[in-house]
């Protein structure tokens, strides 16, 4: 662990060095020039080309040797999964009014049920990931689904605030594995020319479900009752482990060096294959090993970038809504879900960049170099992201000073603004992360997720009093000098060293 894939294959000489053939070309024969003839012919009967990276086996069980189909139903199932726990979370959003009212406490109070669950999701991968890494992750996955539809029956049934917050904390613990250990499974799957493309469909899931599920919910809360969302995300829960039971794979597959193997028993899939896939023993140390990438400038410094950029461009929104707009406007729980709806369009059109776009910016540059790009060059696709989160924010926090009792649309496009630019910046982060460290992608998304998730639950408790205390024009201030300081300036920081650093 720890190793990039750059460590993992045969390197030779530098493709300036050549004087003749195409630069690129050479680049890919040096690649596999260790290989059997067998194990080329292998590949290229599989994939139709030798141009891959990394290198899979000759082994039908290899999941980068998996046909496309497979590839995209288990990452659907994995992406959906990592979508619920977000989704999860901010579900009661637009029934906070509701809540309040029915257990008799602020709505302060209230929003801190979002909070604890936000929390609970940042620590609880690292409980997940080294058991995921022995066992594999297709058991943890399903133990996660079924006990989070326990959670959720446990939350529709309580009666007071105390009992749904420790509910709330017990769905959260079972349903985030996926949300962290998301980027693992599209490491072990997907070829690097596809990784940011797939990262991304994980990465809007996991961003879109906090948008999505208020949104949704909030007419269910006006036209039935707040609790049967908590009854309706169980009956998700239980469809999900049904679903992942019969069709979901494995896609932990463990590497030996030597020569090419035929499946073994481990290996093979199967519905009721719940074995030890690692023998590596079990240590404490396992458990906290991804905050050991605290130290890691090529992970520590996008981790933050983006936890920051998430709290502005996702958190901040999301909390605000559902607490000002009935106040201020008058809305009932279907209005403020309706709100939504410009985070889920942001997002969905930042995708774009960050998944499909930067895959094709990384693909030109090798072209036009004839050699592999530094992951660091991904990283200036991320300053539009920025940009666009800072100007979404200023734009909704402005507007929002401005609009007195009467509701118009422009906060809510400074919303799809802002969260457009969340989501490249996420995309983007999170694959250069992984691809730095792409043997140990499940401790870089558990660590990632940590950082995220736990400033996340702490601007909550200091957002109210800080456009209280400054208003929005002072909270403006604020945000876009945090955004600047901890996000672009340190990227900027990571591109000039960070070939170095690692």
């Amino acid at each position: 662990m720890g190793q990039t894939e750059d460590t993992s294959h045969v390197e030779g000489v530098a493709p300036g060095a050549i004087e003749a053939g195409k630069q690129e070309d050479f680049y890919v024969e040096d690649r596999v020039a260790h290989l059997s003839e067998e194990h080329r012919q292998y590949l290229l009967a599989r994939h139709g080309t030798l141009d891959l990276d990394p290198i899979p086996d000759m082994n039908d069980a290899d999941p980068y040797n998996w046909p496309q189909w497979k590839k995209n139903v288990n990452l659907g199932l994995v992406v959906f999964h990592a979508m619920m726990a977000l989704s999860t979370a901010s579900s009661i959003q637009s029934a906070f009014t509701n809540i309040a009212a029915d257990l008799d406490v602020s709505m302060q109070r209230t929003s801190y049920l979002v909070s604890l669950f936000i929390a609970v999701l940042g620590g609880a991968p690292l409980f997940w990931r080294p058991l995921s890494n022995r066992f594999g992750r297709r058991p943890i996955f399903l133990i996660s689904l079924i006990c989070a539809m326990v959670g959720n029956i446990g939350c529709a049934e309580s009666h007071s605030y105390g009992t749904m917050g420790l509910c709330r904390a017990i769905t959260a613990f079972f349903i985030s594995p996926a949300a962290a250990i998301g980027s693992a499974v599209v490491a072990e799957t997907y070829f690097k020319r596809d990784r940011a493309r797939c990262m991304g469909v994980w990465t809007l899931m996991v961003t879109i479900g906090v948008p999505l599920a208020p949104f949704l919910f909030g007419f269910l809360a006006l036209r039935i009752s707040y609790r049967w969302i908590y009854w309706v995300l169980a009956i998700v829960n239980a469809a999900q482990f049904f679903i992942y039971f019969l069709v979901g794979s494995e896609t932990l597959y463990v590497r030996e060096e030597g020569a090419p193997k035929q499946v073994t028993e481990t290996q093979k899939s199967g519905l009721f294959n719940f074995r030890r896939i690692d023998p590596t023993p079990l240590r404490f140390y396992d458990f906290i090993h991804p905050l050991t990438y605290v130290t890691k400038p090529c992970v520590m410094i996008p981790a933050a970038a983006y936890a920051m950029i998430f709290l502005w461009g996702s958190i901040m929104l999301t909390i605000e809504i559902p607490q000002i707009f009935p106040e201020q406007f008058g809305f009932n729980t279907q209005e403020v879900g309706l709100q939504f709806l410009g985070v889920i369009v942001g997002s969905v059109i930042g995708e774009q960049i960050g998944g499909l776009i930067s895959d094709r910016w990384m693909l030109m540059r090798q072209k036009s170099k004839g050699e592999r790009p530094e992951p660091e060059y991904r990283l200036w696709l991320s300053y539009i992201g920025h940009l666009l989160t800072i100007c979404g924010v200023v734009v909704f926090a402005m507007q929002m000073s401005k609009a007195g009792d009467k509701w118009n649309i422009t906060p809510i496009i400074g919303a799809a603004i802002a969260a457009g630019g969340n989501q490249i910046v996420t995309t983007i982060n999170i694959t250069y992360a992984v691809d730095k460290y792409r043997a140990d992608a499940a401790s870089v998304g558990c660590f990632i997720t940590f950082v995220r998730q736990i400033w996340g639950f702490i601007g909550p408790f200091w957002f109210p009093n800080m456009f209280t205390n400054v208003g929005w024009a002072g909270g403006t201030g604020i945000a876009v000098g945090l955004m600047v300081a901890v996000s672009i300036v340190p990227t900027a920081l990571l591109q000039w060293r960070g070939s170095r650093w690692h």
